[in-house]
């Protein structure tokens, strides 16, 4: 068997492959691109921001603990802005400012 038999052999098959491709993928590649772009962002979010997500995450997992189950009657928007951005510490900023009166 020489290597030129090997190789046209390789490339009938992988034009053979294409060809299924097309006949078992019903999108168009424009629409492909895009979703694989949002996949490697994603993961991009997951492995480089997770404290930052988990933080958030918290934040208003707390927030709703505060204001819906202790009654805290915080002010609505703001502190679920804090609790976003600062997450359970700014919570706590806030819940320490209503006992003093501050808010």
């Amino acid at each position: 068997m020489s290597f030129l038999f090997l190789a046209n052999n390789f490339a009938e098959g992988t034009q053979m492959v294409s060809e299924k491709a097309v006949e078992i993928i019903p999108l168009p590649i424009e629409y492909i691109i895009p979703a694989i772009i949002l996949i490697i962002i994603t993961i991009f979010i997951f492995f480089f921001l997770k404290k930052i997500i988990v933080n958030s995450v918290l934040g208003v997992i707390v927030w709703a603990g505060a204001a819906f189950l202790f009654n805290m009657n915080l002010p609505l928007i703001p502190s679920l802005v804090v609790a976003i951005i600062f997450g359970p510490a700014g919570i706590g900023v806030m819940i320490v400012l209503k006992v003093f009166g501050i808010i």
